[in-house]
């Protein structure tokens, strides 16, 4: 497991078509409010942009916060981002791991086949989605409920996070049920105050 990998409790993804404002206040905003991790997600921009994008994102999170990448290792590369997240159908870990011998690499799992194949490629936490429905990612899928994050945290030697519906209100018993870390979008990027949504969802962590 990488050395930073602990710091890695709440995770914030950024949503350029959620947010009220754009992603760089949200990201200070978050930041400031002491979100430890955030991760650029954006696939329709051309890969020139993205890397403007992640170098204004790492500069804010410079110090402060992990800036991971979703998806595209070259940006992750490029902008010298922390970690990388991968889903089912993104290139394999050992291919981002090739780039990017120092990164944190995570793989989306939404089955125990799944979690445990990513461990064994070599990832370094597995993200059990989607807990609760969503509608931020149309291509989620149907709900895994809380006891198969339980099954994952449990055939898994990795971290497990957690994320799909997750807020203040069920954050406690997705870590009741095994979760090591949670990952969230509308309960932050779709609110008025991006601030003020990150503390509360940090008070209820706490909890």
């Amino acid at each position: 497991m990488k050395v930073q990998t602990e710091k890695i409790r709440v995770m914030l993804v950024l949503d350029s078509k959620l947010t009220k404002k754009d992603i760089f206040q949200d990201c200070r905003n978050a930041v400031k409010a002491g979100i430890p991790c955030v991760q650029y997600r954006e696939k329709e921009k051309s890969p020139e942009e993205m890397v403007s994008d992640c170098l204004r994102l790492k500069e804010i999170c410079s110090g402060k916060a992990l800036l991971f990448i979703n998806d595209f290792p070259d940006v992750a590369f490029a902008c010298g981002a922390d970690g990388i997240h991968l889903g089912q159908c993104d290139c394999s870990v050992q291919d981002a791991r090739e780039l990017l011998p120092e990164a944190i690499i995570g793989v989306t799992a939404s089955s125990l086949d799944e979690a445990k194949k990513a461990e064994a490629d070599g990832a370094d936490y597995v993200s059990a989605s989607p807990v609760f429905a969503t509608g931020t990612k149309s291509d989620a899928g149907a709900p895994i409920g809380l006891e198969m994050v339980k099954q994952i945290k449990d055939s898994v030697g990795i971290p497990v996070m957690a994320i799909g519906g997750i807020n203040p209100e069920n954050a406690k018993s997705v870590f009741d049920s095994g979760a090591d870390a949670i990952s969230v979008v509308s309960c932050i990027v779709a609110t008025d105050d991006v601030f003020k949504s990150s503390k509360k969802l940090l008070e209820a962590v706490k909890k």
